[in-house]
């Protein structure tokens, strides 16, 4: 998959899943909606990316891995509470988040080889 569509599902993944999680939750912790928030910071991200600029993908791929180490915690909390919805909500965001940075390592690796 290539680096800008694979930002594209990182940012609708977030925004959906998260949008979910806090219409489904009992007390609605504004604290679900933080993925929410990345996936919106994705999709501005998201034109940059796919005119290649290499500041807005590094950008990008920082922040992809943030969230992905970020959805840790409510990753082992929904295993803790025994909350299935939940934990495949986080898996699924955690899941997208390697996808994309999986696409843009691959692009990166690319680009520095086409350099040479």
């Amino acid at each position: 998959m290539k680096p800008y569509p694979a930002t594209l599902l990182n940012a609708i993944t977030l925004i959906v899943m998260s949008a979910w999680a806090y219409f489904t939750m009992e007390t609605g912790s504004t604290t679900a909606l933080i993925p929410m928030v990345f996936g919106l910071i994705f999709l501005l991200l998201a034109p940059g990316v796919k005119k290649e600029n290499k500041l807005v993908s590094h950008i990008a791929v920082a922040l992809t891995i943030l969230v992905i180490l970020s959805l840790y915690m409510p990753f082992k909390g929904a295993l803790d509470r025994g909350d299935n919805l939940a934990v495949f909500r986080v898996l699924l965001m955690i899941a997208t988040g390697v996808i994309a940075t999986m696409a843009y390592v691959k692009s990166f690796r690319q680009a520095r080889a086409g350099k040479s």
